[in-house]
């Protein structure tokens, strides 16, 4: 698989959110706001990426019996630079995203990348793994995050969308919110993979049905 193949995957085709569905309890927790969803999207990128960058670069001199410990110390140091990041620079972030972020270090997504992609894999493909699949994590919260906050809260990023006379849906700031959210978002994805599937049967059947009618006139 090519490198930018690796890199499109994490986008749509096995989106961590949408498709593979790991990683749940941060994206349902943190998006209550869009900028919030934005943050820790960012944060597990940086994660994701640099982690799968050194685990594959380690991974002939890793012993395969200690290995997933060292893939915590990994994680958890790129996890703990991160932390310290958004202390400095957005103490406000810090606050709102909490505990989600030293969590970082045990979310199933990274550990996943650097087991089943990272160490068995060259240091450019983990990289375009660890960005995809990041990047991809994002978009999921970013989504997730700017529906609850238009509906929950009539503004987007922070800037109010409807003026003063809207009446906000305030349970899609709140826990039941996430669930109705992500799982509307879900059944959405659902239909389009299965649109894409009928259009390639469809396209498949086409192609068989034009090659057997040429085979026919052939004879």
């Amino acid at each position: 698989m090519g490198i930018f193949n690796t890199f499109k995957n994490g986008l749509w085709k096995e989106n961590p959110t949408f498709v593979q569905v790991v990683g749940m309890c941060p994206t349902l927790a943190v998006t209550t706001a869009a900028i919030n969803g934005i943050t820790m999207g960012i944060a597990a990128t940086f994660v994701l990426f640099f982690s799968n960058i050194l685990i594959s670069s380690l991974r002939k001199v890793t012993p395969d019996k200690i290995r997933i410990p060292i893939f915590i110390v990994v994680i958890a140091t790129f996890t703990t630079i991160v932390g310290m990041l958004i202390k400095a620079f957005s103490p406000a972030l810090d606050k709102a995203l909490g505990i989600y972020i030293p969590l970082i270090v045990v979310n199933c997504i990274i550990m996943a990348r650097a087991e089943a992609f990272a160490y068995k894999n060259t240091i450019a493909h983990a990289a375009a793994d660890g960005l995809g699949m990041g990047l991809g994590f994002t978009l999921a919260l970013f989504i997730l995050g700017s529906i609850r906050e238009i509906i929950g809260n009539g503004s987007i990023l922070g800037v109010s969308l409807f003026g003063p006379h809207f009446q906000p849906a305030l349970i899609f700031i709140m826990p039941p919110g996430a669930f109705i959210t992500l799982g509307l978002l879900l059944g959405f994805f659902r239909l389009m993979e299965s649109i894409q599937e009928k259009r390639k049967e469809k396209a498949l059947a086409g192609g068989v049905a034009h090659a057997d009618k040429a085979y026919t006139y052939s004879d």
